[in-house]
């Protein structure tokens, strides 16, 4: 505010040449203001609007952002639950034809798979095959009791360990998951029997 001098305001002088008198040169309108110590009111009022635009510019930014980031963690789970939906309904059509896969196996080791019903039998093991369908179970290979089921159980002494000397059922697994352990009867060294293991007490 202008400083009183005896009640009196001092007169407030400004230089509204349009030519500067010590260059000669034709002042623009914002430079005299600006040195006529005032900004253009246009000036404060683009700072201000340019001002409050960045700020609603960074907040939908983010807000943009976020929910990019939430849909694509959304299509992820989406696509990682109807991966695992289809896998369990696969299994449990896989788990049914086990029976059928069963007989087609028996009818093989006695000779009885021939004509049509062998071409049909090679086409459906083809088809569980081509959807992930595998057999396991080996005669001679150690017991793991996370992929075999003992159904019989002896001592011999022509093993080391227990191990599996007959698959009564093979076992089935689709990729890395067991859909049924292999039937086996399983034998362990003689040393191991009950009255060897009394005999080392005593």
């Amino acid at each position: 505010m202008p400083a009183r001098d005896n009640g009196h305001e001092e007169p407030v002088i400004r230089d509204n040449r349009k030519i500067d008198p010590e260059t000669g040169q034709v002042r623009e309108p914002a430079a005299a203001q600006a040195q006529a110590g005032e900004q253009p009111p246009a000036s404060q009022a683009a700072g201000a609007v340019d001002g409050e635009l960045a700020a609603q510019l960074a907040e939908r930014t983010a807000d943009l952002q976020r929910l990019q980031a939430e849909y694509v963690n959304y299509r992820k789970r989406v696509e990682r639950d109807r991966a695992v939906v289809r896998e369990q309904a696969v299994a449990g059509a896989l788990v049914e034809l086990l029976p059928v896969l069963d007989d087609i196996g028996r009818a093989r080791d006695h000779g009885e798979l021939t004509g049509g019903f062998a071409k049909v039998a090679e086409s459906l093991e083809a088809a569980v095959t081509k959807l992930g369908l595998s057999s396991f179970g080996q005669k001679g290979e150690p017991f793991d009791p996370t992929v075999h089921e003992a159904l019989m159980h002896s001592y011999s002494s022509d093993v080391t360990e227990p191990t599996a000397i007959e698959v009564l059922q093979p076992g089935y697994r689709m990729g890395d998951r067991v859909l049924r352990p292999a039937r086996v009867a399983v034998a362990e060294p003689e040393d191991a029997t009950p009255a060897s293991n009394d005999q080392e007490a005593n």
